[in-house]
């Protein structure tokens, strides 16, 4: 479910699984506040002292960019949500929080974006106020939003310089046909470019999105649930609820396999990646909790065709898995990096054989419960500190609205079976639904 790097630039993943039994993997308190207008509020007392995490995840990402033309939307405002109201200016907003001592930041992914903020708990009614005054009230001039766009166009043009980055642009915009995962967070690069002359789109995209009904505010940490609900009630009780329902495109089924190169115009390693086409996030039903399994030990740093890549034959130097939680069927991608530039039909086909035997051969049942197991802690151990829980729960409560989704899910983790892997492998894992995209720099004759 995650995009981890490890040494050596090498990429593995890190999953959440089952906890055994009726255990419950998040194990803290919470509670669950609803307000008239569509807002939640998630409360987490915890019992690290004094710190407070304020998480603001808002159910909008680069999945609800609709509109041809109008993609990285979402990113966009993960910037303008920084740029002041009426009552409160870039600078005076950023004043307070250093007064504070916060900590503050945002991040956008396909289908979210969330605002989160660290301090002392006694400030936090303060921090409390200053979120929802920008969240009700922001208020950005033309030619500040101007600006902010060439920000982004900057941004754009510093990831582009980096391989990976474009190897995975064209492999979504290859991969899918009708659904807004074709585009990257970033969005396309003639929308970025285009972006300066859409400040009317602007203000319509955030009175759709920058509603009640899609935020849910998670505050963990040395808080006590009364009076956290009422401060919220207090500054977000009167923000008006919207009506807005995106209609997302659904991607039709894949008919064959689909092949991109991308010529790289510098020196550069080869990469490759192999797609197929994933299940949806569900807490509920077998697909994607038994793709996560797949992932780690078909493609992990313990499997196999790591280990002989890797470390025994060095024909690669990078490899991993990405598959991370998604409102809709995504990719399941392995990503390689060879050495040679002789040796990536080689890497190709063992990363497909590799795939294909989950097909033909059960995993063994100690295997499987031993990833389960040690992905079990490391997922528990990792919820450390309250900013740690409330980023944890930030990814879930995009998806579900819930902590709880958490617990479900990872009862579905504690009852897959070697048969159960299988059989999802021979759904998943069919030459129809697969996408291959490389990278490599070729000299110019």
């Amino acid at each position: 479910m995650k995009f981890v790097t490890a040494i050596v630039l090498v990429l593995a993943l890190v999953a959440p699984l089952s906890a055994r039994g009726g255990d419950k993997i998040f194990p803290y308190n919470y509670f669950i506040d609803d307000l008239p207008n569509g807002l939640r509020l998630i409360s987490v007392p915890t019992d690290y002292p004094d710190i407070v995490a304020f998480y603001i995840v808002v159910q909008t990402g680069s999945r609800n960019e609709i509109e041809p033309g109008k993609s990285g939307f979402a990113h966009l405002f993960e910037h303008l949500m920084f740029r002041g109201t009426e009552k409160f200016s870039p600078d005076k907003y950023g004043e307070i929080l250093k007064n504070a001592g916060a900590d503050s930041n945002a991040y956008t992914t396909d289908d979210r974006t969330v605002y989160h903020t660290v301090f002392s708990k006694e400030d936090l009614e303060q921090i409390m106020m200053l979120e929802a005054d920008r969240f009700q009230y922001l208020k950005v001039a033309e030619d500040l939003f101007k600006t902010e766009t060439r920000a982004v166009l900057g941004e754009y043009n510093k990831n582009a310089s980096n391989p990976t980055r474009q190897l995975f642009e064209t492999l979504r915009e290859t991969a899918f046909q009708s659904h807004t995962y074709k585009h990257t967070t970033m969005g396309f690069l003639r929308d970025v470019e285009n972006m300066p002359n859409l400040y009317d789109y602007s203000l319509e995209f955030f009175k759709r999105y920058y509603r009640p009904e899609y935020t849910t505010i998670i505050i963990a940490g040395d808080v006590k649930r009364e009076h956290t609900l009422q401060l919220v009630k207090k500054y977000w009780g009167e923000w008006k609820r919207g009506d807005y329902k995106p209609p997302i495109p659904k991607e039709p089924e894949q008919s064959k396999e689909l092949t991109a190169h991308v010529n790289w115009p510098t020196q550069t390693l080869p990469w490759i990646a192999v797609a197929y086409k994933g299940p949806a996030y569900s807490d509920e039903q077998k697909d994607m909790p038994s793709m996560d399994l797949i992932a780690n030990l078909g493609f992990s740093a313990n499997s196999e065709i790591y280990q002989r890549l890797v470390i025994k034959e060095q024909k690669v130097d990078a490899f991993g898995t990405s598959f991370d939680d998604r409102m809709d069927p995504y990719l399941l991608t392995v990503l390689a990096r060879v050495k040679d530039p002789k040796d990536v039909q080689y890497v190709q086909g063992e990363i497909i054989k590799t795939f294909e035997s989950f097909r033909t051969t059960k995993v063994s049942k100690e295997k499987l419960e031993a990833v389960k197991s040690h992905l079990k802690y490391s997922f528990a151990l990792g919820m450390d500190n309250s900013e740690a829980i409330a980023s944890t729960l930030a990814a879930y409560v995009a998806l579900r609205r819930t902590p709880e989704t958490i617990n479900k899910l990872y009862a579905v983790y504690s009852s897959l079976t070697p048969e159960d892997i299988q059989e999802m492998a021979k759904k998943y894992f069919v030459e129809k639904r697969r996408t291959i995209v490389t990278l490599s720099h070729e000299e110019k004759q």
